[in-house]
């Protein structure tokens, strides 16, 4: 499983984990893909696919995955994440005990070096645009 895939189905298993998937966690998925240069089709379908799966042998898969990749690659994965599970304003404590499971038990990476990265994909759309029309645009 490379990158993409792996943040791909991370994202999926992400925006599922509160049983609820809102109009932002979708488009900020449409801007993860946009800025991690994944094609919107084979994002779009490779989601579709992913709902017939169990979301824990899921997890499972993309946990023995995240590991064979490299620090910096992790450190974005769950940087994204968060972007995602924080997009609304809110993130559900459901989001943050995956988050926090994946960066702290399973890859003991250290929270600031993630924050670091989070900052820099939250200032991605702004200094484009303001991130309510990119994310209107992407629609």
């Amino acid at each position: 499983m490379n990158y993409k895939s792996i943040i791909t189905q991370l994202y999926f298993v992400l925006i599922s984990a509160d049983g609820h998937v809102n109009d932002h966690e979708r488009l900020s998925g449409k801007f993860l893909a946009k800025a991690e240069g994944i094609n919107d089709e084979d994002f779009r379908v490779e989601l579709e696919l992913l709902r017939s799966k169990d979301p824990s042998t899921l997890l499972g898969e993309c946990l023995k995955a995240l590991k064979k990749l490299d620090r910096m690659q992790q450190i974005r994965i769950i940087a994204w994440l968060c972007v995602v599970a924080n997009g609304d304003g809110f993130m559900d404590k459901a989001e943050w005990q995956l988050i926090y499971k994946i960066y702290h038990k399973e890859l003991h990476l250290p929270l600031d070096e993630i924050f670091k990265i989070q900052k820099e994909i939250n200032r991605l759309p702004r200094e484009r645009a303001s991130f309510d029309n990119f994310l209107k645009s992407i629609a």
